[in-house]
């Protein structure tokens, strides 16, 4: 979807400033929305994609307005209300009203380290041979699907060069969705800056994008 969050390119929101030494988190709060989120995650009952699909699809208005762990709070919201733990009238009141889902799993705050280190790997084998090769030239798809997708909106219709291969993962747009993992093959392709933004770009500027597969055709 070509959500509040797709800003390569966008012009009106100012130059990205990294803070020096910036710290991990801003506020005490927001290391429980952290930590909130990631135990809500443990329980099953979505996916990585459907959970970012959740912060992606929040109103512009709404999107733009909030800091970074408000849009991980207000996500984790829907996808709460969404898989039966909760209810909107639960969340205004603060209360429990009545039961709600039972978790496939629970996260013990003893098994949170091994948890954290095993990650979540989305690499998976493809039963197809890949379509592309470094050194190949391809076009991003001109594609504006309404539900998720990792193609960024700026680089759709450009042409660009495989600069590597780098295995089979997941395809979000399908896992956002409950609609199985159907892995493919990613690349990495490189779009120069001047094919992306036009003469005014800067010259030396190129963008390298991990595409899936099926966002990609021969050019």
């Amino acid at each position: 979807m070509n959500g509040p969050q797709d800003l390569g390119g966008q012009m009106g929101f100012g130059p990205v400033a990294p803070e020096k030494d910036e710290p991990y988190f801003h506020a005490e709060w927001e290391k429980r929305a952290l930590g909130v989120t990631l135990c809500a995650g443990a329980m099953g009952a979505w996916t990585l994609d459907e959970s970012r699909h959740a912060r992606e699809s929040l109103h512009p208005a709404d999107y733009y307005s909030s800091s970074y762990y408000e849009i991980w709070i207000k996500a984790l919201e829907t996808l709460l209300v969404r898989h039966g733990f909760v209810d909107r009238a639960e969340l205004r009141d603060g209360a429990v009203h009545g039961p709600g889902a039972t978790p496939k799993r629970v996260l013990k705050a003893a098994d949170v380290p091994a948890v954290l280190s095993r990650g979540g790997p989305c690499d998976r084998p493809v039963s197809t041979p890949p379509k592309f090769a470094a050194g190949d030239r391809v076009r991003a798809r001109n594609m504006h699907p309404v539900g998720h997708t990792r193609l960024p909106r700026y680089v759709r219709g450009h042409v660009g060069v495989v600069d590597a291969v780098r295995g089979g993962f997941v395809l979000p747009d399908t896992n956002a969705h409950g609609r199985g993992e159907n892995p493919e093959w990613v690349y990495t392709v490189v779009f120069a800056g001047r094919d992306l933004w036009g003469d005014g770009s800067d010259p030396t500027l190129s963008v390298s994008v991990d595409a899936w597969e099926s966002y990609l055709e021969p050019a």
